[in-house]
């Protein structure tokens, strides 16, 4: 893959997060209908997703549900290797109790088409009552009853 092909995946990738954080697009929207997505880890989402919609509706759709604000994204890194964009993002929010959604992410995407065609989020629970994932995991089934 050509260092031009690296850099327009990671420019995609990174508009992705600007219209998210701007509010007007959804970064979700990059996906392929037939993108497979695996969360990993232990948590009830901690799985492969073999669509899009499987994604959205399995696992964003639970999250955002418990949100009263919209996450928004800030890019602290992007890396491209081959077909492979790799970034580093702060996501911020407040749930519906309260409390704030503070987490850090780590994606690994590949893309095809200037789309994702795959990708991997690595999502270890956390203890801490700041934490997003302590949204998620204080009662770890509420959310995707």
């Amino acid at each position: 893959m050509s260092v031009q092909q690296q850099e327009r995946n990671k420019k995609l990738i990174m508009q992705g997060f600007q219209r998210w954080a701007n509010g007007t697009g959804s970064f979700f929207d990059l996906l392929a209908d037939d993108a497979v997505w695996t969360i990993t880890g232990t948590c009830p989402i901690s799985k492969t997703y073999t669509s899009r919609k499987q994604f959205l509706d399995e696992a964003i759709a639970p999250l955002l549900a418990r949100l009263s604000t919209r996450i928004v994204p800030k890019v602290r890194s992007l890396f491209a290797d081959g077909d492979t964009v790799i970034a580093l993002w702060d996501g911020t929010a407040v749930a519906k109790d309260g409390r704030d959604y503070n987490n850090t992410y780590s994606w690994y995407m590949k893309i095809e088409n200037d789309r994702i065609v795959n990708g991997l989020h690595s999502l270890t629970p956390s203890n801490s009552q700041t934490s997003g994932n302590a949204l998620l995991f204080d009662d770890p089934l509420s959310a995707f009853k």
